[in-house]
Protein backbone atom coordinates (compact mmCIF):
# COMPACT_ATOMS: atom_id res chain seq x y z
CA UNK A 1 0.00 0.00 0.00
CA UNK A 2 1.27 3.48 -0.89
CA UNK A 3 2.44 5.62 2.01
CA UNK A 4 3.84 9.09 2.50
CA UNK A 5 7.34 7.62 2.29
CA UNK A 6 6.68 5.88 -1.03
CA UNK A 7 5.38 9.22 -2.36
CA UNK A 8 8.59 10.94 -1.22
CA UNK A 9 10.66 8.22 -2.91
CA UNK A 10 8.65 8.61 -6.13
CA UNK A 11 9.24 12.36 -6.13
CA UNK A 12 13.00 11.84 -5.79
CA UNK A 13 12.90 9.35 -8.68
CA UNK A 14 10.84 11.76 -10.81
CA UNK A 15 13.34 14.54 -10.09
CA UNK A 16 16.23 12.44 -11.39
CA UNK A 17 14.12 11.41 -14.38
CA UNK A 18 13.32 15.03 -15.18
CA UNK A 19 17.00 16.02 -15.01
CA UNK A 20 17.93 13.04 -17.21
CA UNK A 21 15.29 13.92 -19.82
CA UNK A 22 16.57 17.49 -19.90
CA UNK A 23 20.15 16.25 -20.37
CA UNK A 24 19.13 13.97 -23.26
CA UNK A 25 17.02 16.64 -24.99
CA UNK A 26 19.80 19.25 -24.84
CA UNK A 27 22.39 16.73 -26.06
CA UNK A 28 20.02 15.86 -28.90
CA UNK A 29 19.74 19.53 -29.83
CA UNK A 30 23.52 19.89 -29.72
CA UNK A 31 24.12 16.82 -31.84
CA UNK A 32 21.59 17.97 -34.46
CA UNK A 33 23.14 21.42 -34.70
CA UNK A 34 26.72 20.08 -34.77
CA UNK A 35 25.82 17.61 -37.55
CA UNK A 36 24.00 20.13 -39.71
CA UNK A 37 26.59 22.91 -39.33
CA UNK A 38 29.52 20.45 -39.27
CA UNK A 39 30.77 22.01 -36.04
CA UNK A 40 31.59 19.32 -33.41
CA UNK A 41 32.25 21.99 -30.79
CA UNK A 42 28.48 22.68 -30.63
CA UNK A 43 27.95 19.22 -29.12
CA UNK A 44 30.61 19.93 -26.50
CA UNK A 45 28.89 23.21 -25.65
CA UNK A 46 25.55 21.39 -25.35
CA UNK A 47 27.04 18.86 -22.91
CA UNK A 48 28.54 21.60 -20.73
CA UNK A 49 25.33 23.63 -20.91
CA UNK A 50 23.08 20.71 -19.92
CA UNK A 51 25.29 19.84 -16.94
CA UNK A 52 25.43 23.50 -15.88
CA UNK A 53 21.65 23.89 -16.12
CA UNK A 54 21.06 20.79 -14.02
CA UNK A 55 23.38 22.20 -11.36
CA UNK A 56 21.69 25.61 -11.51
CA UNK A 57 18.29 23.94 -11.46
CA UNK A 58 19.16 22.13 -8.24
CA UNK A 59 20.93 24.92 -6.34
CA UNK A 60 19.27 28.10 -7.59
CA UNK A 61 15.83 27.19 -8.93
CA UNK A 62 14.09 28.50 -5.79
CA UNK A 63 15.71 31.92 -6.25
CA UNK A 64 14.65 31.92 -9.90
CA UNK A 65 11.06 31.07 -8.94
CA UNK A 66 10.95 33.84 -6.34
CA UNK A 67 12.33 36.31 -8.88
CA UNK A 68 9.79 35.29 -11.52
CA UNK A 69 6.91 35.60 -9.05
CA UNK A 70 8.08 38.94 -7.65
CA UNK A 71 8.10 37.60 -4.08
CA UNK A 72 9.71 39.66 -1.31
CA UNK A 73 10.80 38.54 2.17
CA UNK A 74 8.09 38.99 4.80
CA UNK A 75 8.84 40.58 8.16
CA UNK A 76 7.55 39.34 11.49
CA UNK A 77 6.50 42.86 12.48
CA UNK A 78 4.30 43.41 9.42
CA UNK A 79 3.03 39.83 9.06
CA UNK A 80 2.88 38.55 12.63
CA UNK A 81 -0.12 36.24 12.18
CA UNK A 82 1.37 34.66 9.07
CA UNK A 83 4.70 34.15 10.81
CA UNK A 84 3.18 32.53 13.89
CA UNK A 85 1.02 30.23 11.77
CA UNK A 86 4.05 29.09 9.77
CA UNK A 87 6.09 28.58 12.95
CA UNK A 88 3.39 26.65 14.81
CA UNK A 89 2.49 24.39 11.89
CA UNK A 90 6.17 23.73 11.12
CA UNK A 91 6.56 22.43 14.68
CA UNK A 92 3.44 20.30 14.25
CA UNK A 93 4.76 18.88 10.98
CA UNK A 94 8.25 18.29 12.38
CA UNK A 95 9.80 20.56 9.76
CA UNK A 96 12.29 23.42 9.99
CA UNK A 97 10.49 26.74 9.64
CA UNK A 98 10.68 27.77 5.98
CA UNK A 99 11.45 31.30 4.90
CA UNK A 100 8.32 33.37 4.40
CA UNK A 101 7.73 35.57 1.36
CA UNK A 102 4.95 37.92 0.26
CA UNK A 103 3.79 38.55 -3.30
CA UNK A 104 2.11 41.91 -3.80
CA UNK A 105 -0.87 40.73 -5.80
CA UNK A 106 -4.63 40.98 -5.09
CA UNK A 107 -5.25 37.48 -6.47
CA UNK A 108 -5.33 34.95 -3.60
CA UNK A 109 -2.69 32.27 -4.07
CA UNK A 110 0.33 30.60 -2.48
CA UNK A 111 3.18 28.22 -3.25
CA UNK A 112 6.13 26.45 -1.66
CA UNK A 113 9.54 26.08 -3.25
CA UNK A 114 13.12 25.05 -2.43
CA UNK A 115 15.44 22.10 -2.94
CA UNK A 116 14.78 20.49 0.46
CA UNK A 117 13.09 21.11 3.81
CA UNK A 118 16.17 22.92 5.16
CA UNK A 119 16.05 25.42 2.29
CA UNK A 120 12.30 25.73 1.79
CA UNK A 121 10.21 28.82 1.12
CA UNK A 122 6.51 29.52 1.54
CA UNK A 123 5.11 32.47 -0.41
CA UNK A 124 1.61 33.91 -0.20
CA UNK A 125 -0.05 36.81 -1.97
CA UNK A 126 -1.41 39.90 -0.27
CA UNK A 127 -4.78 38.96 -1.76
CA UNK A 128 -4.72 35.65 0.11
CA UNK A 129 -4.00 37.38 3.41
CA UNK A 130 -6.83 39.86 2.85
CA UNK A 131 -9.67 37.37 2.22
CA UNK A 132 -8.88 34.40 4.49
CA UNK A 133 -9.55 34.13 8.21
CA UNK A 134 -7.02 32.45 10.49
CA UNK A 135 -8.35 28.88 10.18
CA UNK A 136 -8.45 29.17 6.38
CA UNK A 137 -4.92 30.59 6.25
CA UNK A 138 -3.76 27.74 8.49
CA UNK A 139 -5.27 25.30 5.99
CA UNK A 140 -3.36 26.86 3.09
CA UNK A 141 -0.06 26.99 4.99
CA UNK A 142 -0.53 23.37 6.11
CA UNK A 143 -1.07 22.43 2.45
CA UNK A 144 2.18 24.14 1.44
CA UNK A 145 4.12 22.61 4.34
CA UNK A 146 2.81 19.23 3.20
CA UNK A 147 4.40 19.84 -0.20
CA UNK A 148 7.67 20.43 1.63
CA UNK A 149 7.29 17.30 3.74
CA UNK A 150 6.27 15.21 0.72
CA UNK A 151 9.36 16.40 -1.22
CA UNK A 152 7.16 17.87 -3.94
CA UNK A 153 9.04 21.17 -3.90
CA UNK A 154 12.33 19.96 -5.40
CA UNK A 155 10.59 18.29 -8.32
CA UNK A 156 8.25 21.19 -8.98
CA UNK A 157 10.93 23.86 -8.65
CA UNK A 158 13.49 22.16 -10.89
CA UNK A 159 10.76 21.70 -13.50
CA UNK A 160 10.41 25.48 -13.73
CA UNK A 161 14.04 25.94 -14.78
CA UNK A 162 14.61 22.88 -16.95
CA UNK A 163 11.30 22.92 -18.81
CA UNK A 164 11.70 26.64 -19.41
CA UNK A 165 15.16 26.17 -20.90
CA UNK A 166 13.96 23.37 -23.20
CA UNK A 167 11.35 25.75 -24.61
CA UNK A 168 13.83 28.63 -24.96
CA UNK A 169 16.40 26.44 -26.70
CA UNK A 170 13.91 25.09 -29.22
CA UNK A 171 12.64 28.59 -29.93
CA UNK A 172 16.20 29.86 -30.41
CA UNK A 173 17.00 27.00 -32.77
CA UNK A 174 13.89 27.64 -34.84
CA UNK A 175 14.54 31.38 -35.09
CA UNK A 176 18.19 30.91 -36.02
CA UNK A 177 17.16 28.48 -38.74
CA UNK A 178 14.31 30.47 -40.25
CA UNK A 179 15.70 33.99 -39.96
CA UNK A 180 19.48 33.60 -39.75
CA UNK A 181 19.93 32.36 -43.26
CA UNK A 182 17.30 34.75 -44.56
CA UNK A 183 19.36 37.70 -43.28
CA UNK A 184 22.37 36.32 -45.14
CA UNK A 185 20.35 36.07 -48.33
CA UNK A 186 20.32 32.25 -48.30
CA UNK A 187 16.83 30.97 -49.00
CA UNK A 188 17.88 27.31 -49.05
CA UNK A 189 17.38 26.19 -45.49
CA UNK A 190 19.00 22.83 -44.76
CA UNK A 191 16.11 20.30 -44.80
CA UNK A 192 17.39 18.32 -41.78
CA UNK A 193 17.74 21.41 -39.63
CA UNK A 194 14.43 22.78 -40.87
CA UNK A 195 12.56 19.58 -40.01
CA UNK A 196 14.32 19.30 -36.63
CA UNK A 197 13.59 22.93 -35.79
CA UNK A 198 9.91 22.72 -36.69
CA UNK A 199 9.57 19.43 -34.80
CA UNK A 200 11.23 20.90 -31.72
CA UNK A 201 9.15 24.05 -31.92
CA UNK A 202 5.98 21.95 -31.94
CA UNK A 203 7.10 19.34 -29.43
CA UNK A 204 8.74 21.63 -26.85
CA UNK A 205 5.47 22.99 -25.41
CA UNK A 206 4.05 19.46 -25.41
CA UNK A 207 7.15 18.14 -23.62
CA UNK A 208 6.89 20.98 -21.12
CA UNK A 209 3.23 20.17 -20.43
CA UNK A 210 3.87 16.45 -20.12
CA UNK A 211 6.76 17.02 -17.74
CA UNK A 212 4.62 19.26 -15.59
CA UNK A 213 1.82 16.69 -15.65
CA UNK A 214 4.37 14.02 -14.73
CA UNK A 215 4.73 15.87 -11.46
CA UNK A 216 1.15 14.60 -11.03
CA UNK A 217 -1.96 16.43 -9.96
CA UNK A 218 -2.35 13.71 -7.34
CA UNK A 219 0.18 15.60 -5.26
CA UNK A 220 -2.43 18.33 -4.73
CA UNK A 221 -4.90 15.85 -3.29
CA UNK A 222 -2.17 14.36 -1.10
CA UNK A 223 -1.09 17.79 0.13
CA UNK A 224 -4.74 18.67 0.83
CA UNK A 225 -5.18 15.48 2.86
CA UNK A 226 -1.86 15.91 4.69
CA UNK A 227 -2.66 19.55 5.41
CA UNK A 228 -6.09 18.70 6.78
CA UNK A 229 -4.51 16.04 9.00
CA UNK A 230 -1.99 18.59 10.24
CA UNK A 231 -4.60 21.15 11.30
CA UNK A 232 -7.29 18.59 12.26
CA UNK A 233 -9.73 20.95 10.56
CA UNK A 234 -10.36 20.10 6.87
CA UNK A 235 -13.12 22.71 6.66
CA UNK A 236 -10.48 25.45 6.96
CA UNK A 237 -8.68 24.43 3.77
CA UNK A 238 -11.96 23.61 2.03
CA UNK A 239 -13.29 27.10 2.75
CA UNK A 240 -10.01 28.63 1.61
CA UNK A 241 -10.13 26.72 -1.69
CA UNK A 242 -13.73 27.84 -2.18
CA UNK A 243 -12.79 31.51 -1.69
CA UNK A 244 -9.73 31.21 -3.92
CA UNK A 245 -11.75 29.51 -6.65
CA UNK A 246 -14.40 32.25 -6.56
CA UNK A 247 -11.76 34.85 -7.41
CA UNK A 248 -11.50 34.96 -11.20
CA UNK A 249 -8.62 37.41 -11.55
CA UNK A 250 -5.31 36.81 -13.32
CA UNK A 251 -2.10 37.16 -11.31
CA UNK A 252 0.10 40.05 -12.42
CA UNK A 253 3.10 37.80 -12.97
CA UNK A 254 1.34 34.59 -13.95
CA UNK A 255 3.74 32.31 -15.79
CA UNK A 256 3.17 28.92 -17.41
CA UNK A 257 6.53 27.72 -16.13
CA UNK A 258 5.57 28.29 -12.48
CA UNK A 259 1.80 27.67 -12.67
CA UNK A 260 2.02 24.13 -11.28
CA UNK A 261 3.66 25.37 -8.06
CA UNK A 262 0.67 27.40 -6.88
CA UNK A 263 -2.16 26.06 -4.76
CA UNK A 264 -4.53 27.32 -7.47
CA UNK A 265 -4.17 28.15 -11.16
CA UNK A 266 -2.58 31.65 -11.33
CA UNK A 267 -4.33 32.27 -14.67
CA UNK A 268 -7.71 32.35 -12.97
CA UNK A 269 -10.20 29.70 -11.92
CA UNK A 270 -12.18 27.82 -14.51
CA UNK A 271 -15.17 26.46 -12.69
CA UNK A 272 -16.36 24.24 -15.55
CA UNK A 273 -13.68 22.25 -17.32
CA UNK A 274 -14.17 19.79 -20.12
CA UNK A 275 -12.74 16.29 -19.78
CA UNK A 276 -9.96 17.25 -22.22
CA UNK A 277 -9.11 20.40 -20.26
CA UNK A 278 -8.98 18.44 -17.00
CA UNK A 279 -6.45 16.05 -18.53
CA UNK A 280 -4.05 18.87 -19.39
CA UNK A 281 -4.64 21.09 -16.37
CA UNK A 282 -1.86 21.45 -13.80
CA UNK A 283 -4.49 21.54 -11.02
CA UNK A 284 -7.46 19.30 -10.29
CA UNK A 285 -10.82 21.11 -10.18
CA UNK A 286 -11.41 22.93 -6.89
CA UNK A 287 -14.79 21.24 -6.48
CA UNK A 288 -13.16 17.81 -6.48
CA UNK A 289 -10.60 18.90 -3.91
CA UNK A 290 -13.25 20.42 -1.67
CA UNK A 291 -15.44 17.32 -1.91
CA UNK A 292 -12.47 15.12 -1.03
CA UNK A 293 -11.72 17.25 2.03
CA UNK A 294 -15.34 17.26 3.19
CA UNK A 295 -15.88 13.54 2.65
CA UNK A 296 -17.69 13.79 -0.71
CA UNK A 297 -20.26 16.19 0.64
CA UNK A 298 -21.58 18.95 -1.58
CA UNK A 299 -19.00 21.70 -2.07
Amino acid sequence: MATLYTQQSKNVTKTWLLMTVFFVVVIGLGWTASYVYNMPEILFIAVVFSIAMNIIGYWYSDKIVLKISGAKPATREENFDLYTIVENLSITAGLPKPRVYIINDPVPNAFATGRNKEHAVVAVTTGLLSILDRSELEGVIAHELSHIGNKDILLGTIAVVLVGFITLLSDFMFRSTMFGRRQRGDSNVHPILLVASIALMILAPIVATLLQLAISRKREFLADASGALMTRYPEGLANALRKINEYSGLMKRANHATAHLYISNPFGSRKKLSTWSKMFSTHPPAEERINALLGNKQA
